[in-house]
């Protein structure tokens, strides 16, 4: 599966299946969408290669630990290394001909109001309890 930024300059690939996608609708994720949410799932680093234009990604962080990572040249977000883990954060709207479902909605409390958060996807109001077990959630089984 591969994907790449809007202009096309940056370029990844994940060698194994992703096996669902979750939506986090904190303040934080509304932002730097524009939208309810971002829409991403989460891969093991040895399932993950950049393919091009690395050197064209620039970062943006907060004191709170939340990192943003973008094309420098037409802001589309980019996956980055999801904390002090071995996983990489993809926001899937970089994928093309995805065919899987929502299987999370994180941070539920925080949600737009004119947000109508529907489905059987599991819902938490705020991140998950136990990191690692919800990254797992996400690996082939």
């Amino acid at each position: 599966m591969k994907g790449s930024c809007n202009c096309g300059n940056i370029s990844f690939e994940i060698s194994n299946q992703v096996t669902g996608l979750y939506q986090c609708h904190c303040k934080l994720c509304q932002k730097q969408s524009g939208s309810t949410s971002n829409t991403a799932t989460i891969v093991q680093a040895s399932d993950f290669t950049w393919l091009s234009s690395v050197d064209a990604i620039t970062r943006w962080s907060k004191d709170s630990g939340f990192t943003a990572h973008f094309c420098t040249k037409c802001g589309s977000p980019v996956p980055n290394k999801l904390r002090e883990t071995n996983a990489y954060w993809i926001p899937m709207g970089l994928v093309d001909n995805l065919d899987m479902k929502i299987i999370a909605h994180l941070c539920c409390s925080s949600k737009a109001t004119w947000d109508n958060i529907g489905g059987d996807a599991i819902k938490y109001n705020d991140m998950p309890n136990n990191l690692d077990n919800f990254i797992k959630s996400f690996q082939k089984v």
